[in-house]
């Protein structure tokens, strides 16, 4: 592989995070064009000023670019009757399936394994919203934090409480006429509740991650957020199980989200006063 494809490859890597979607569509194909996850297209007659990018993604050409075909993970096809004014550089499934023979192909593109890139690539967008509440609210993230810390069953319980209460409290809202407008508050508040109990899991999972990869660093909280994002996006994708990844997810972070809104004092008084059956743990008093 030469400098200039490396470079090549790098650059195009790093548009993974950016909004590249809005940006490539305000340029046009006036001047060149940029895509990843998707394929590209250039119909016969047709005319791209410029360079053509893809990351994880085709390039097939009936017409005319102008500049470079440049594609990461995919293959640049020039029909009859198309050209590409400058070079063609790729970067194929080849060197990949070296460091990773269990990735598997199909007919184009990057095979199976961008099906689940493009999976995880949509679990992540999301977490923008988590990361924008955190930036907003990181005290009320971090007690939600504190809450799923110390009462992980007790978060689950609340969580579940919450979901079945959900309808009942929205058909009471709209039988009572006055209450309808209530019924956007409530989702409102069950949307925010799990945004902030998935940013308070995130916390967590990013902060044992980094006490296992970095036990001699302590984690700033925006990169152990931002870690356990990822973690957690990518195990929510994982077939079979990956649904109830989200449900556990969901349903805990929902009820640390709640008990966020409880003094910590009262909680732990309100846990300490629940009977437990056997004998005590510590001594008589």
């Amino acid at each position: 592989m030469n400098v200039r494809l490396i470079a090549l490859l790098t650059t195009l890597m790093a548009l993974l995070g950016l909004a590249h979607g809005a940006a490539a569509e305000a340029r046009g194909r006036d001047a060149g064009e940029t895509k990843v996850f998707t394929d590209i297209y250039v119909a016969p007659g047709e005319t791209v000023a410029g360079d053509v990018n893809v990351v994880f993604g085709d390039v097939t050409i009936a017409g005319v670019v102008t500049g470079d075909c440049n594609t990461v993970f995919g293959q640049c096809i020039v029909l009859d009757g198309g050209r590409v004014g400058g070079t063609i550089n790729t970067f194929n499934n080849d060197g990949l399936r070296a460091l990773l023979p269990w990735a598997v192909s199909r007919d184009r593109g990057f095979g199976a394994l961008a099906a689940q890139d493009h999976r995880l690539f949509s679990k992540l967008w999301p977490s923008a919203v988590v990361l924008l509440i955190f930036l907003l609210f990181p005290l009320r993230m971090r007690v939600a934090l504190s809450r799923v810390e110390r009462h992980p069953a007790l978060s689950a319980a609340t969580g579940a409480v919450a979901a079945l209460a959900i309808v009942p409290i929205a058909v009471v809202l709209f039988v009572s006429i006055i209450g309808i407008p209530l019924i956007a508050l409530e989702i409102a508040a069950i949307i925010a509740g799990v945004w902030i109990g998935t940013g308070a899991i995130a916390l967590l999972v990013g902060r044992r991650v980094c006490e296992l990869v970095m036990p001699a660093t302590t984690p700033s909280p925006l990169v152990a957020l931002i870690l356990g994002l990822v973690v957690v996006s990518a195990a929510e994708i994982v077939p079979v199980v990956g649904w109830a990844v989200s449900a556990l997810v969901w349903l805990v972070g929902l009820g640390c989200a709640i008990l966020a809104f409880v003094r910590s004092t009262q909680l732990d008084g309100a846990v300490q006063r629940v009977p437990i059956a056997g004998p005590p743990m510590v001594g008589r008093y």
